[in-house]
């Protein structure tokens, strides 16, 4: 019993010991030989016995305001969840179709770690600035990528692969790899890049260039430098460094006519563009600016779809494993080519057997990044034309 309960007995101090009449016995009191009661202690340890009960109190709020904190993180979590995963479509079903044991293996690294490569396939639609006659917008990938994330998270490789490669597409013969998306939509594109590589496509997305190119203005413009000077449209291109608003990058990116290497300089200026605004996105200058990072992750976000087996968590804990890649870990290639030629009417990519079975293997095994100076002739040059 506390000395605050009612019925306790003060305990003595020593000037009512000095009161005590001798010959009588004293009632048996705290700290007694007679007192029945645990020994209560030194004065010390009496002193100490309210400053545990104020540490037990102390301690009880922190839990309470952790269990607040938490709460708040938890919710605030799931509002960035909601507002950028979320804000990403999705494609129904991409996999549903393809026969599992037709597939190849998945990537199995020369060096383990504790993580697996992920590999995603990306299609781009069209960034031309105006269609050619007879052409329409729907049923065109403009942009072809394989794009592995490594086992160690610390790099990535991007490879494209030409829209007009004259590749083999399952049940079709031979056509353009991007007629496997007009014939089947994203499972026969899938399926045929698998076919051509033997490497195991993990996830499935559509990049609205369009829509991306948004970026460029809620990033306050990005800079590419160019090797000669090229106009398009209304927008000329001096050699050097530009910095391009969101239509100037809507025609740079849109232009194949006049570039040396037509769609081959057209699909490095893509590659360029993607290096250029993601660099922009994670500089030190956006995360500063939070109203600026808001308005370009949900333009990024808005503008990609992915295929509805990468769940919103799944897609945060990726993005968090990846959280020490930076844009200067993303190497860039094209599929080695032997040339161009006309199949019929149509104007076609003559992809290197040989030198792209050394890249798939690469692929295959995830040891692209270390044997990348093997491509050197595939890999973005420093300055596109």
């Amino acid at each position: 019993m506390s000395t605050d309960e009612p019925g306790a007995t003060p305990p003595a101090d020593s000037s009512s010991a000095a009161r005590v009449r001798p010959n009588v016995t004293a009632e048996a009191g705290p700290g007694s030989q007679d007192d029945p009661r645990p020994d209560r202690g030194t004065d010390d340890e009496q002193e100490a016995a309210p400053r545990r009960r104020r540490l037990r109190t102390v301690l009880v709020s922190l839990g309470v305001l952790l269990a607040v904190l938490l709460l708040v993180v938890g919710g605030g979590f799931w509002y960035l969840t909601e507002r950028y995963a979320g804000n990403i479509d999705r494609v129904s079903d991409v996999f549903a179709d393809i026969d599992a044991e037709a597939r190849p293996a998945p990537a199995t690294p020369v060096q383990p770690a504790a993580e697996d490569p992920v590999t995603f396939l990306l299609v781009g639609s069209d960034t031309r600035a105006e269609l050619e006659p007879g052409e329409t917008p729907d049923g065109r990938s403009d942009a072809i990528m394989l794009a592995r994330f490594s086992a160690d998270r610390q790099h990535a490789q991007v490879v494209s692969i030409p829209r007009d490669s004259w590749v083999d597409i399952p049940g079709h013969g031979t056509n353009k790899i991007n007629a496997a998306y007009a014939f089947g939509g994203p499972s026969l594109l899938i399926q045929t890049a698998e076919e051509l590589t033997g490497v195991r496509i993990d996830h499935y997305a559509a990049i609205d260039f369009d829509g991306l190119i948004q970026v460029t203005d809620d990033l306050g413009g990005v800079d590419v430098v160019v090797a000669e000077t090229t106009s398009n449209g209304p927008y000329t291109f001096p050699a050097g460094e530009n910095h391009l608003n969101g239509k100037q990058a809507r025609y740079y990116l849109g232009q194949r006519y006049g570039l040396a290497g037509g769609d081959f300089d057209r699909v490095r200026r893509q590659q360029q563009y993607l290096q250029a605004m993601f660099g922009k996105l994670f500089s030190s200058d956006t995360f500063t600016d939070p109203a600026r990072l808001d308005a370009a992750l949900l333009a990024v976000t808005s503008a990609v779809k992915l295929d509805d087996t990468l769940g919103n968590g799944e897609l945060l804990s990726l993005a968090y494993s990846l959280r020490s890649l930076t844009p200067d870990h993303v190497e860039f290639f094209t599929a080695p080519v032997l040339g161009t030629g006309m199949e019929g009417p149509a104007s076609v990519v003559y992809l290197d057997q040989t030198a792209g079975e050394r890249m798939w293997e690469y692929l295959r095994n995830d040891s692209l990044g270390q044997n990348a100076d093997e491509f050197a002739e595939d890999a973005l040059p420093e300055v596109p034309r």
